[in-house]
């Protein structure tokens, strides 16, 4: 057979004729002309906007980044130098808590210059701050380190006000520092005037210590005042540079909300001491007052208990009405027979902790016990107890389908509250609260459907 050759049976074009193998290729220029015009304007990840008319110039595509606008972008870079600017101030300022302690405390201690009881006034609870700061530290460095090695170089991973919340049991510890300063620093004068050994050694040690910078030790121990009145001016900048879509925009408004209603606790603590000087204050809103009762409160329910502050989770808080029923027969003839008063009411839990890290001891252990704080609502912002807290492990919490608008507490062989909220659905969400953690502590209640004897039916079901 006649071999036939290969130029015989090869195609010159792709079988579709000239024509529409033309358009085609038309179509397709077309085509990526114009993905190159969405390519090069397409909206910014961050806003959603284009910044600059449309063009199809794949030149200018390359002169900008795709996926930002410029407003955006610098946005980015400003949100990063703020980030960076509160990790590095915070480092300064462990820096000058470490001096405090290397420089003054630790010198003065082991010459016997000072007793330790005039230590503990002048530096107060220094090692406090210096734990706390440098466990902060540690976190927000890990932040960082993390966001560049995933190749985060904005650092947009980065969450301060997360972290910010995680630790902000160390405001109670800032506030120990700057109530005790004025008496600190009387004290440190007293004793300069007195002592002419501490007099040199402090002399000395601003003129020829180069790592005081040529500062004195007063200068030092504000520290920890100038730091906590940062915290906003910080933050506020990070808040500026964050976009209200990102994961840490509400984290860092409420840290930014704590740490001023803790400045404005602590000049009212101030004031109360008959102290003239105050922190900056930041609070402007009409909440300033209630935010400032709430810290209180916490503070005198924790002072009762006696409790860790960092085992110890505020479960609930807010105003109740409390009635003591005479006797049993309440509920047939309603809860308008009860005389009702107003009650500020704190469900607090202590929870155990399930490891050493900050971070991660956030996460609810087992429940070691919880009780009830009854504190008298007062208008002149002075806080008593009615009574000593209620331990729910010795409650039975039920209600009724008849009244059910209120809940009864029941504390065994004692007494017994009704409960009730101004709304219904608050009330019935404190019952389920309370229930709860009656339940939970104490086997004996499992058993029994918390009924306090086993020999009790009654004709409804319990919710």
């Amino acid at each position: 057979a006649t071999r036939t050759k290969s130029a015989d049976v090869e195609r010159a074009d792709s079988g579709i004729g000239q024509t529409p193998a033309r358009k085609w290729r038309n179509r397709a220029s077309e085509t990526l002309s114009s993905l190159q015009a969405w390519e090069a304007h397409r909206p910014c990840t961050d806003c959603g906007e284009r910044d600059l008319p449309v063009e199809t110039d794949v030149q200018n595509c390359n002169q900008r980044r795709a996926d930002l606008c410029e407003k955006c972008r610098k946005r980015r870079t400003e949100r990063k130098e703020s980030v960076l600017e509160f990790v590095n101030t915070e480092a300064s300022y462990g820096e000058d808590l470490r001096i405090i302690k290397e420089e003054f405390y630790l010198p003065m201690q082991a010459a016997g210059l000072l007793s330790q009881e005039q230590l503990l006034g002048i530096f107060s609870n220094i090692q406090e701050l210096i734990d706390l700061n440098e466990s902060f530290l540690e976190i927000l460095q890990e932040e960082i380190d993390q966001a560049f090695d995933q190749g985060d170089d904005d650092l947009m991973t980065v969450c301060i006000g997360e972290v910010f919340l995680e630790f902000v049991n160390m405001l109670p510890a800032f506030q120990t520092y700057c109530l005790q300063q004025s008496s600190s620093v009387n004290m440190l004068n007293a004793l300069e005037k007195e002592k002419e050994l501490l007099r040199i050694f402090l002399n000395v040690s601003q003129n020829d210590n180069t790592a005081l910078r040529r500062m004195n030790l007063r200068s030092f121990l504000m520290a920890p005042l100038q730091r906590v009145t940062k915290y906003p001016l910080l933050l506020s900048r990070i808040i500026k540079a964050t976009t209200e879509y990102h994961p840490d925009h509400g984290s860092l408004r409420e840290a930014k909300s704590r740490i001023e209603s803790h400045l404005e606790h602590i000049n009212m603590k101030t004031k109360q001491e008959g102290n003239t000087w105050t922190l900056r204050s930041f609070r402007q809103d009409s909440k300033k007052k209630r935010e400032v009762i709430n810290i209180e409160m916490r503070e005198t329910a924790l002072k009762t208990v006696g409790w860790l502050r960092e085992e110890t989770r505020f479960v609930m808080e807010g105003s109740l009405q409390l009635a003591q029923p005479p006797d049993g027969q309440w509920v047939k003839k309603g809860s308008k027979t009860l005389k009702f008063q107003n009650m500020q009411v704190l469900l607090l839990v202590n929870m155990k902790r399930v490891s050493e890290s900050s971070l991660e001891s956030a996460e609810p252990g087992p429940v070691k016990d919880a009780v009830l704080v009854l504190i008298r609502d007062k208008n002149n912002g002075k806080f008593h107890l009615l009574r000593e807290p209620l331990r729910l492990s010795n409650c039975i919490v039920s209600t009724d389908p008849d009244c059910d608008d209120t809940f009864e507490l029941i504390e065994i062989r004692r007494e017994a509250f009704v409960f009730r909220d101004s709304d219904r659905a608050r009330t019935h969400h404190w019952f389920r609260q309370i229930r709860r953690y009656s339940r939970e502590l104490g086997s004996w209640k499992k058993r029994r459907n918390a009924l306090p004897n086993i020999m009790i039916s009654t004709p409804h079901t319990r919710p």
